[in-house]
């Protein structure tokens, strides 16, 4: 009797096996109906953003079948929102996007803008033209500066027009012979040299040639432009090779 009753504790206390009934019909359906919304199967309470939740399922979420940590997609999930934030923030940036521009010089800004903002690419522009006071003044203007402390709207929606200031890398009035010039962050201005302005760029220290005899130096390109809204202009590219 000792020995039965010893079996019979032994087979209570020792774990049971859980049998996994099958799913009704309703639930299969269910949970295949489940598996075509990826987006709402994703971790936490709720995602309202349906093209949050997209896009965190093209990240490996989907089809996966692991458990994806709670701190993994807060990370996912934060750095499609900074991309997010980046992509419209680059989209402000961009004051001639959307403007319905006519002439040749402005639609080359336009094209430059966005390299110019991002370093990319450096231009500079040279203008010659007369100004509100009907003297002809000449320059070079050192555009991803220029991008950056002045506001390009009124120029790219045609209530001013981009003229050389005595600020810029060189100034030339025509009328006075007042002749000006100044170094920039992105530009060393040589004014000693005996055949006529260098500018150094100080990213990977190449000298730009802006005399129209000359080459332009080193991954430097030199555009003159076809204008109706100034005398001359020409626009001078440089691509600097230096990692940064």
């Amino acid at each position: 009797h000792t020995r039965a009753a010893e079996l019979r504790l032994s087979a209570q206390r020792r774990p049971r096996r859980l049998l996994a009934a099958p799913l009704p019909k309703s639930s299969l359906s269910e949970l295949r109906g489940w598996i075509r919304r990826p987006a709402e199967t994703l971790p936490g309470a709720a995602v309202q953003d349906e093209g949050l939740a997209r896009q965190l399922v093209e990240l490996g979420y989907r089809g996966t079948g692991e458990v994806v940590k709670r701190e993994d997609f807060e990370a996912r999930k934060a750095a499609i929102e900074i991309a997010r934030l980046a992509e419209r923030t680059q989209k402000k940036t961009l004051t001639s996007a959307g403007k319905d521009l006519h002439d040749n010089f402005l639609k080359a800004l336009a094209v430059r803008e966005e390299d110019n903002r991002s370093g990319k690419v450096s231009s500079v522009i040279f203008i010659r033209d007369k100004n509100s006071h009907g003297q002809e003044v000449s320059g070079y203007i050192d555009y991803a500066h220029r991008l950056k402390t002045e506001d390009f709207e009124v120029y790219f929606s045609g209530k001013k027009r981009l003229l050389p200031r005595p600020t810029d890398m060189s100034f030339y009035n025509w009328d006075s012979h007042i002749a000006i010039w100044n170094s920039t962050p992105n530009y060393q201005v040589i004014a000693d040299n005996p055949e006529g302005l260098l500018f150094k760029y100080k990213r990977d220290r190449k000298i730009l040639n802006v005399d129209p005899k000359a080459q332009p130096g080193d991954n430097s390109t030199r555009s003159p432009i076809l204008t109706e809204l100034y005398t001359q202009v020409v626009i001078f590219d440089h691509v600097s090779r230096r990692k940064t």
